[in-house]
């Protein structure tokens, strides 16, 4: 069986999520071969950073604009088509016709669009199968020719079904994480608490020393800072501080989630997805991008972490009073435990094998 994961580096969420699709679908699937294709490099290769370097500019400093575009696109008519539509249509077509694909998978809503519209023109028959990577109904990622849609949660599902999406084709599956954050969850109990703070793969963290020296003062507490690719603050907190070991860039941050009680972070949704995976609470960063206010609705009315507001004293504040509270950090990884069990976990699998069993091709 031969699968193709399109995506794009709008953000690394997207590129995360395919990695891990991938991981899952060659432990179920060990003869298959699974790719994974950034079709905006592929289709631009001499613009595709240009673009990805513009897009983080706008989500930096022209938030209020991107939010503005978000909502009032988020109930648009569905089948949306993207710019540079016919260049794209046309690399996609190439592409497809070198790596004959058995299936699709489309975690970006742009592939999503172009593989939908592709088939719609064609009449090809090539499954699609769509993965939202955020907790998000937005008309984007809806598309005449998607196959199914892979769904972080029943209530997801829920509201695709209310913009008219058949409800047999939704599997509320969460979000696509690597299969070490799914291990048995096994925390020390050494009478200090470990917290976990993480800045996203920018590194965007708090900047004045007054929030890292009263961090390092609290009792008992033992800090890990994954600054990523922040190697400016990386450079200045490294080695400065006893109860604050600072860490750049790693891929095994499931390992941190394993020995912390309590992680502060963005609320993108990988991450919202790592720590439900890890029954880790949440203290997420007040966010300003719409997808990641959603995420963070989402992690309230979930009963599985709090916000955090952006001021250091009060970020601070929220740190002290959630990280020695242990009935509440139990209270929030019992509902995250409850979340899991509502996941259809195995849906991708049943979704390959019913398709090479059809195909009658090697799974």
């Amino acid at each position: 069986m031969n699968i193709l994961i399109l995506t794009g580096k709008f953000g690394l969420g997207h590129w995360s999520a395919s990695q891990s699709l991938r991981q899952q679908l060659l432990a179920s699937f060990p003869r298959a071969e699974v790719a994974v294709e950034d079709f905006v490099a592929y289709a631009m290769p001499n613009a595709s950073k240009a673009m990805y370097e513009g897009f983080n500019l706008l989500v930096t400093h022209g938030s209020g604009l991107f939010n503005t575009y978000y909502k009032m696109t988020e109930n648009a008519p569905a089948d949306a088509r993207p710019p540079f539509e016919s260049l794209f249509l046309e690399k996609l077509e190439e592409l497809l016709d070198q790596r004959q694909p058995d299936a699709v998978i489309a975690t970006h809503p742009l592939c999503a669009q172009l593989v939908s519209r592709w088939k719609w023109e064609t009449g090809s028959g090539l499954p699609l199968i769509t993965c939202v990577t955020d907790l998000s109904a937005h008309s984007e990622w809806i598309n005449r020719c998607t196959d199914c849609y892979l769904v972080g949660s029943p209530e997801i599902r829920c509201r695709l079904v209310e913009k008219g999406v058949e409800a047999w084709r939704i599997f509320a599956t969460g979000i696509p994480v690597r299969a070490e954050f799914k291990r048995p969850i096994r925390r020390r109990e050494d009478g200090t608490r470990h917290l976990l703070i993480m800045g996203g793969g920018l590194g965007l963290l708090p900047k004045r020393d007054k929030f890292y020296e009263q961090l390092n003062a609290l009792p008992g507490v033992r800090t890990v800072l994954i600054a990523g690719g922040n190697q400016k603050l990386y450079e200045k907190l490294a080695g400065r501080y006893e109860n604050i070991e600072v860490v750049g860039f790693t891929d095994r941050v499931y390992e941190y989630m394993a020995w912390a009680d309590l992680v502060l972070s963005k609320p993108g949704g990988i991450t919202l997805f790592e720590t439900i995976f890890s029954e880790l609470p949440m203290l997420a960063w007040e966010p300003f991008l719409q997808q990641e206010i959603n995420n963070a609705r989402f992690l309230v009315r979930a009963g599985i972490g709090r916000i955090a507001h952006k001021e250091p004293e009060d970020c601070l504040a929220a740190i002290r009073s959630l990280l020695f509270d242990q009935e509440a950090l139990d209270w929030m990884a019992g509902n995250m435990r409850a979340l899991k069990g509502q996941l259809e976990q195995e849906a991708l699998k049943q979704i390959f094998a019913q398709l090479a069993q059809a195909k009658g091709v090697c799974a």
